[in-house]
């Protein structure tokens, strides 16, 4: 569903990243997985993202660039399955507050983990991208920031309002009497 997600969102972002990166919902997905099945569901699901991302097409330079904006940066969105137990514990609760709290926390270290992974990457193999004169740090941050902020904006909010409509795929099912 994340790699579906993330294609359309290629395709309605008319390619204005030229050397990859768009708006895009495709972490939700592998929020619910780590928020459902905590930090090791996560990181398998951030993987797994990542190498179909690698198996449809990677833009790359180098192996290590395409490791780090492909494996490492879809990895360390499972690192929100730090607060999967907070997360269920909300739901199930029916604390909604709470659960806005935890979700928009770990969504936002996840997102900025995957920041800093293509950040870094832009940093090492991306200068010649950047325009004459401009240091590579701030084209870097520019570029990838211009799409990651929005994207961790807009994934929080619809992680939220499914946890909202649907709060039972965020919660281990309940013993019925």
């Amino acid at each position: 569903m994340a790699y579906l997600l993330d294609v359309l969102a290629g395709v309605l972002s008319l390619k204005i990243w030229a050397q990859g990166g768009s708006i895009s919902i495709a972490m939700v997905p592998v929020f619910i997985m780590a928020f459902r099945w905590g930090l090791k569901g996560g990181l398998l699901s951030g993987l797994i993202l990542g190498l179909l991302q690698l198996t449809f097409g990677p833009v790359g330079v180098h192996i290590v660039q395409i490791l780090l904006d492909y494996i490492v940066a879809f990895v360390v969105l499972g690192f929100a399955g730090l607060f999967a137990s907070q997360v269920v514990n909300a739901v199930n609760r029916d604390d909604f507050k709470r659960a806005i709290y935890f979700v928009t926390f770990a969504s936002f270290i996840a997102c900025t983990l995957r920041f800093l992974s293509h950040y870094l990457a832009g940093i090492i193999f991306f200068r010649d991208a950047a325009p004459a004169g401009q240091p590579i740090e701030i084209y870097s941050l520019i570029y990838n920031g211009t799409y990651m902020l929005p994207s961790f904006v807009i994934s929080t909010i619809v992680t939220l309002l499914l946890i909202k409509a649907v709060p039972r795929i965020f919660s281990f099912s309940k013993t019925v009497s």
